[in-house]
C-alpha cells in the first residue's frame, strides 16, 4: 500500500511490518521485513514431536500441549495481546522449519494475527513459562492457500517471554465530549497531557509519535504502543485529519482526536470506517 494523505501509513503493517515470521504468521498478516531462518539441523526435534504425549493438556479444539517449564507470571495473555517469545517449529517426521532461537532475538506480534493453534496455545501461557504445542492442521495451515507452508500437525516449543497488553478504548470513544476543541475541517480534537515544546509541526514535518486508534465502537485497529516502537512519518503522507490535528500540537504534548470520516480514509474499502479516533503522543519534531 502506497502512503498518501487517503492512507494513514497503515500505521502497523506498512511502516513496522510485524516481527512474527511466515510460519506463523495468519493468512493475510502482513510478511516481516526479515525472518531469520535456520539451518533445519540447528535445533534438534523433541522426542514426542511425532505424536502428543499421553500426558499432554487437550483442549476442546484439538489443541496438545505440555509444560517444558513453568513461568513467574500470573497473567495469560488476551486475544489481543501483543508477546514477545522464542519459538521453535518442527513438522512431525522431526524437520525443524523455523525458529527463532539460532538468531538469539526473540520475535513480537499481536495474537490476532497469526495462526489459530499458535494463539489459542499462547494464552494458556504466563511469563517465563516454556511450552510444547502439537497443533492440529486444522489450526495452523490446513486450509491455507499461501505456497511454501506446511501443512498437517505442526509442534512448537514456545518460551513466553512478555507481554504488552493492547490500550483500552477511552471512555468517550463513541462520540465527541461537549468539551473538545472543534476545527473549521470538523476536526476534534482535547489535549490529554500538555507539552513541553513551543514549536508547533509545519504540514511538512517529519515527526514521531506514539498512537493508538479505535472504531467508535471501541475497537482498536492499530497503535505503537503494543508494537513497543514509537514511529516516524512526513505530516504530508498520511491522512487528513493527522495532517492537521498534529500540527495543533507541541512536542511532549498528548492529544486525543476524532477524525470525520471525511478527514480520514472516506469510505475507501479495506480500511476503518466511520469517525476515527486517536490517541497521540507528539515525542519529537524531527525536521
Amino acid at each position: 500500500m502506497k502512503i498518501n494523505r487517503h492512507a494513514i501509513v497503515a500505521l502497523a503493517a506498512l511502516l513496522t511490518a510485524t516481527a512474527a515470521s511466515p510460519a506463523i504468521a495468519a493468512e493475510g498478516a502482513a510478511k516481516p521485513a526479515a525472518a531469520a531462518p535456520a539451518a533445519p539441523s540447528a535445533i534438534p526435534a523433541p522426542p514426542d514431536v511425532a505424536a502428543p504425549p499421553a500426558d499432554a493438556e487437550r483442549t476442546a479444539s484439538g489443541l496438545a500441549s505440555k509444560v517444558i517449564a513453568p513461568g513467574t507470571g500470573k497473567v495469560h495473555p488476551s486475544p489481543e495481546s501483543q508477546v514477545k517469545v522464542h519459538y521453535t517449529g518442527w513438522t512431525p517426521d522431526g524437520k525443524m522449519f523455523d525458529s527463532s532461537v539460532p538468531g538469539g532475538k526473540p520475535v513480537m506480534f499481536p495474537l490476532n494475527r497469526v495462526i489459530a493453534g499458535f494463539a489459542e496455545g499462547i494464552q494458556l501461557m504466563v511469563e517465563g513459562e516454556k511450552r510444547r504445542l502439537w497443533i492440529p492442521g486444522a489450526l495452523a495451515y490446513d486450509n491455507s492457500t499461501r505456497p511454501g507452508v506446511p501443512k498437517g500437525m505442526l509442534v512448537f516449543d514456545i518460551e513466553l517471554i512478555g507481554i504488552v497488553e493492547p490500550p483500552k478504548a477511552p471512555p468517550d470513544v463513541a462520540a465527541v465530549p461537549a468539551d473538545a476543541q472543534v476545527t473549521k475541517s470538523g476536526l476534534a480534537s482535547k489535549v490529554l497531557q500538555p507539552g513541553t515544546g513551543t514549536v508547533h509541526p509545519k504540514a511538512t514535518s517529519t515527526v514521531q509519535v506514539h498512537y493508538s486508534g479505535w472504531t467508535t465502537d471501541g475497537q482498536m485497529f492499530d497503535s505503537s504502543i503494543t508494537r513497543g516502537n514509537p514511529i516516524s512519518f512526513g505530516l504530508d503522507r498520511v491522512i487528513a485529519g493527522w495532517t492537521e490535528g498534529v500540527q495543533l500540537m507541541v512536542e511532549g504534548e498528548k492529544r486525543r482526536f476524532w477524525i470525520p470520516s471525511k478527514l480520514a480514509y472516506d469510505g475507501q474499502p479495506g480500511f476503518p470506517a466511520g469517525m476515527l479516533v486517536f490517541d497521540i503522543e507528539l515525542l519529537k519534531i524531527v525536521r
